[in-house]
């Protein structure tokens, strides 16, 4: 019996939509017990393999648990490229239903028959979902519509995905596409106003306030206090909304938790080391139950 770290990064899985594809990695230390699963799913811009995200993985796995983390389908990567915007299409045609649609895919692959992990080592019957940013309110929504899912951690969640003022999305009807400077690459990155549409077509089911409302499964908010992306009243919103809620806000950490990208650290930084010792100790408080 050994108790090496597994990593399975090569899991490639159809969308449902555009015939796009979903990179899937799972890392988990291989010792013939069950354990209780994590997926993560990452934010807007993001990637699987963003910044500090493997160390997460590695700590989550070391500590007991088959981390999953993938890439959303419509995020502009893919599997040849995962860490590299090559397909702005696909992030134009990109919208919330897609991504909360591509969570759904991931989750019936870990409960299916063709899942490459041992059912040896992994407990579905204790399934977290955890996201950072727009990734946290889709763990939120997801977590409301899938029995499965047992409970949910955000880091730096938004509490409302319309995040828009009335005069750009007067602007963006008009013009059909806005584009997004992302300052690391300083790609101009294509956005239909169809997420917009999708958004208002499909409120019930993506409206996050509703949702965590509603939900009646533990969740745990993490958010920094000088996060300058989402502000962190987005989670104390969240915390008021839901019924069985813990929320712990870290003095002067930012977005992400003071990490960057490209993350060459074998250790998470500082606040997100904090970040992950609440989750850690929130799911431990969970898998015996």
């Amino acid at each position: 019996m050994t108790n090496s770290l597994k990593i399975h990064g090569d899991i490639v899985l159809d969308s449902r939509h555009h015939k796009k594809k979903i990179l899937v990695d799972v890392r988990y230390t291989d010792d013939h017990h069950k354990k209780p699963v994590v997926l993560f799913i990452h934010g807007f811009k993001g990637f699987k393999d963003w910044g500090h995200f493997n160390v997460l993985a590695d700590e989550m796995a070391r500590a007991g648990y088959v981390f999953v983390k993938f890439n959303l389908s419509h995020n502009g990567t893919t599997p040849e490229h995962p860490s590299d915007f090559v397909d702005l299409d696909a992030f134009s045609e990109n919208n919330f239903s897609i991504e909360l649609d591509d969570a759904g895919t991931v989750i019936d692959y870990l409960f299916s028959a063709d899942c490459t992990i041992s059912s040896s080592e992994m407990d579905t019957n204790k399934l977290f979902l955890m996201g950072h940013s727009r990734g946290g309110g889709l763990a939120l929504l997801k977590t409301a519509e899938d029995d499965r899912v047992m409970a949910v951690v955000t880091w730096a969640a938004v509490a409302d995905f319309n995040r828009w003022t009335k005069e750009v999305l007067k602007d963006w009807q008009q013009e059909e596409v806005k584009y997004i400077l992302n300052g690391r690459t300083g790609q101009e990155m294509p956005m239909k106003y169809q997420i917009v549409e999708d958004l208002e077509r499909n409120h019930d089911r993506l409206s996050i306030s509703k949702a965590v409302s509603n939900l009646k499964k533990p969740v745990l908010v993490v958010h920094g206090t000088d996060d300058e992306t989402v502000n962190a009243n987005d989670a104390e919103k969240i915390h008021e909304l839901a019924k069985e809620s813990a929320l712990l806000l870290i003095d002067k950490a930012n977005h992400v938790f003071g990490a960057s990208h490209p993350f060459n650290e074998d250790k998470l930084p500082y606040h997100a080391q904090l970040a992950f010792d609440r989750t850690l100790d929130f799911f431990e408080s969970l898998r015996n139950i």
